[in-house]
């Protein structure tokens, strides 16, 4: 059934031409002579005005009570006043009428009603969403609802730009999108904290575990139990963290990839700034060197955040009405700014010079925390600011040894607002000591044999980052909680829908 959207009927010219509107009811206004009803699709923001004049339709109809032999209908002012007692907050219509000028501010057309059809109804009794105010906690408890409030459909809007925003980017730079595994065996953080994939019946090892305990067999044996030879895959199992060792395999056959899917991590924490499934964007990029990356990472903040800016102008205007006040004033900023890029080492010692203001110190070899990030990019810089070589015991065992044996080349990119946004690294392009850091954190090298063999043969120094796509929705949108910039939250304890 093919039908104009509301978004495309609202920029049309009044001209009295007949339009057809689909959608869910905001509210019904009634009064003795006009109803007035705001119905949303779902397409953009705003909502369209159906207006019902009774005096009017009293006398086109004739009284609007004789039976329209054609369709064994009642006419349609009859028929109008029976649907109207229907529509309730809610409920899903379709209607009928002429398009003409608005005299209320703030639209500049509105439907005047010649049909309406009830297709589903929804209860006031029983219908969670009235007209109310509701938080976003209630609403997490009807995720399956909440993409109906102006809040959810805003940041459904922002969700799917940003999304077209990503591949355009990439694809305008000629990257090939490029599907990772979502089920690995390894472990590309090496933080073990992944959820395991298994065909085995837990239930059975339990009992060979009850039964081997009373054999007199030590817990620390338990391991031994568990025979990843049966399983599905042969071997351990577990859903991936990141797609980015894939993608350095393909980046090194097509020279400019990018994955964007989801990942998983089974960190139990309850914060708002942690989910267990999330989507992760992950371009790799062969003949890169950190100073390439930190290139690539800048221009792509700065024209997501100007897409959002230019193309999802209404969205925008309520998160910063409604959400973050200012929310486009700091994002306007950002779009216009030199990034500062300064060494972790440098960026240590502006913080110790501030130490006072921190609950944790800041020192060189720590991690650095939300508090000193914003720090450094809201009073010390304010602007975004590119933190690179870091100590190589606080990153991952995949990105590029310095000359001084104590930092790698890696990247944190920092925003005003929310700290870090992005993490990246030159990789490490030597085998040797490749494997010497696989073997320093006590990974297994067999694990990784395909990743060492990428050095082996036709090594290529290069780059990549990550962008968690939660974390910049979280941001151009000003939402606090990044449960609340996806469709579905997947957290410790909750699995819902």
């Amino acid at each position: 059934m093919q039908h104009t959207l509301i978004k495309d009927i609202l920029v049309s010219k009044p001209d009295g031409k007949t339009v057809d509107v689909y959608g869910w009811v905001r509210t019904k206004r009634d009064s003795k002579n006009l109803c007035f009803i705001e119905v949303n699709d779902g397409s953009c923001f705003a909502s369209i005005q159906l207006t019902f004049d009774r005096e009017n339709a009293a006398h086109t109809s004739a009284g609007g009570a004789a039976h329209d032999a054609a369709t064994g209908t009642v006419n349609d002012a009859t028929h109008i006043e029976n649907e109207l007692k229907k529509i309730t907050t809610g409920a899903s219509i379709h209607a009928s009428g002429k398009l003409i000028p608005s005299p209320a501010s703030g639209q500049a057309v509105e439907v005047a009603l010649e049909r309406i059809d009830v297709l589903g109804e929804a209860s006031a009794e029983t219908y969670p969403l009235q007209k109310k105010g509701h938080s976003f906690e209630f609403l997490r408890e009807i995720a399956h609802l909440r993409p109906r409030t102006n809040a959810f459909g805003a940041v459904g809007r922002m969700r799917n730009q940003m999304a077209f925003a990503v591949h355009t980017f990439f694809q305008e730079r000629g990257f090939n999108y490029v599907h990772t595994p979502i089920i690995t065996a390894s472990d590309a953080e090496g933080a073990g904290e992944m959820f395991q994939v298994t065909t085995l019946d837990l239930k059975k090892i339990a009992e060979a575990g009850i039964i081997a305990g009373a054999k007199g067999t030590k817990p620390e044996k338990a391991a031994e139990l568990v025979d990843y030879t049966k399983d599905f895959f042969g071997k351990s199992a577990n859903l991936t963290v990141s797609g980015q060792l894939e993608a350095e395999a393909w980046a090194t056959a097509l020279s400019r990839v990018y994955t964007f899917g989801p990942t998983f991590r089974a960190e139990n924490s309850n914060t708002p700034r942690h989910l267990a499934e999330f989507w992760m964007i992950e371009p790799e990029m062969a003949f890169f060197d950190l100073d390439d990356d930190m290139d690539l990472a800048e221009d792509f903040i700065k024209y997501l955040v100007n897409w959002a800016l230019t193309k999802c102008t209404e969205d925008m205007a309520f998160f910063d009405a409604r959400i973050q006040k200012g929310l486009i004033d700091t994002l306007k900023k950002v779009a216009s700014s030199d990034f500062k890029r300064i060494s972790y080492t440098d960026a240590v010692k502006e913080l110790e010079k501030n130490n006072d203001r921190f609950e944790f110190k800041a020192f060189w070899g720590c991690d650095l925390q939300t508090e000193h990030e914003r720090f450094l990019t809201e009073q010390l810089f304010n602007k975004p600011v590119m933190v690179y070589d870091y100590p190589k015991e606080i990153k991952a065992f995949y990105m590029k040894l310095n000359a001084d044996g104590k930092t790698v080349r890696a990247v944190d990119v920092l925003v005003p607002g929310i700290g870090e946004i992005i993490g990246g690294s030159q990789r490490e392009e030597n085998y040797d000591v490749l494997l010497s850091r696989i073997k320093e954190l006590g990974l297994n090298p067999e694990d990784y044999r395909w990743y060492l063999d990428l050095r082996k043969y036709g090594s290529v120094v290069h780059s990549g980052f990550g962008l968690g796509f939660e974390r910049l929705l979280r941001y151009v949108t000003g939402m606090a909680n990044l449960r609340d910039v996806i469709p579905f939250p997947r957290t410790p304890k909750s699995a819902e829908f």
